[in-house]
């Protein structure tokens, strides 16, 4: 990496920081102002309970600042358009927009039940499919190419079911993390490093630039997202967290890296189906709750606790997942 390079990276990650810490101060305020509080599902203990009435819709400060800063960067010349980047930046807004939908309604209706799963499932996979048309449009490659082990596999019309998969799989991973104070924030901001890195490492600057301002946002988010939080990101943030993470490893060609780099969100949602899976056939539960994270809840642990265990876990892999990912 040179030094021009180098210096773009740490201005990123400087802009999307200070742009997110600052929305932070002016946002939050409005949003206790508006009574928008998450309400808290019965169902994840006592603990919780003292959470009721933090403001969501959070995720607006790090996607703010994140697109702004893009949009300053490509105006001044510092990045080019390109239309991977244009997608990305499509994919982001767009989940968002589902994941905002969704908030608001359980606001308005003062619960938890804002867009049912087909309607959000519906639209998540029109942003998809319309992410493969202009993946193909724009002569997207529809193998499967794992240097390391030689592997090239021409997938055709299947392709398009593993990007709907991945997109999709992505989004709603990240969705199942974001229980605990930090947790789905400090994950993303960790796998969003190595994507930059393996992004700028494999020829595609401007979308290691694009996620090294996320990274300095979602750090900038973490000031009042960490226990106690302030503030949550809501679906808002999960859901355009996931897809863009989804988006990534599609145009950089590093799906399967996104394994790796992903697996604390991967092991979260198996956790969910393994249970749902384990009281079908055995008439009882696997874990004591899912995903994972509400199970070591169950068994005693702190939150904070629970939270820097998953961030080192997520640490570890994404630092195997940058070795991997420059290679595959």
């Amino acid at each position: 990496m040179g030094i021009l390079l180098l210096t773009k990276s740490i201005f990123a990650v400087m802009i999307g920081f200070l742009g997110a810490t600052i929305l932070g101060l002016v946002l939050i305020p409005i949003l206790k102002d508006l009574n928008a509080g998450q309400r808290i599902s019965v169902f994840v203990g006592d603990n919780h309970k003292k959470k009721e009435g933090t403001p969501t819709l959070g995720g607006l400060i790090f996607i703010i600042p994140t697109v702004l800063a893009t949009i300053g960067l490509i105006i001044t010349g510092k990045i080019n358009f390109t239309t991977n980047l244009g997608i990305i930046l499509l994919v982001f807004l767009g989940y968002a927009f589902i994941g905002f939908l969704d908030d608001f309604l359980s606001l308005k209706r003062h619960d938890n039940e804002g867009l049912t799963t087909f309607q959000k499932l519906f639209m998540q996979l029109v942003i998809a499919l319309g992410f493969f048309y202009l993946y193909m449009r724009t002569g997207g490659s529809t193998a499967l190419h794992i240097s390391t082990l030689k592997i090239n596999i021409e997938m055709g019309w299947f392709y398009g079911v593993f990007l709907l998969f991945i997109l999709v799989g992505a989004s709603n991973a990240v969705n199942l993390t974001d229980g605990l104070d930090g947790l789905a924030g400090g994950l993303s901001a960790i796998a969003f490093i190595a994507f930059s890195l393996i992004s700028l490492m494999v020829g595609f600057e401007e979308i290691g630039i694009f996620t090294f301002i996320l990274v300095g946002a979602l750090l900038g988010f973490l000031i009042y997202n960490t226990h106690p939080a302030k503030v949550f990101m809501g679906d808002t943030g999960s859901l355009a967290l996931g897809a863009v993470m989804g988006a990534v490893a599609i145009l950089t060609h590093r799906e399967v890296t996104l394994l790796v780099v992903a697996s604390v969100f991967v092991i979260e949602t198996l956790s969910v189906i393994l249970q749902v899976l384990w009281v079908y056939l055995f008439k009882k539960k696997l874990f004591l709750m899912t995903p994972l994270h509400h199970h070591f809840e169950k068994l005693g642990w702190a939150e904070t606790d629970i939270v820097k265990l998953f961030w080192v876990v997520g640490l570890i892999l994404t630092m195997a997942g940058i070795f991997f990912g420059v290679w595959l």
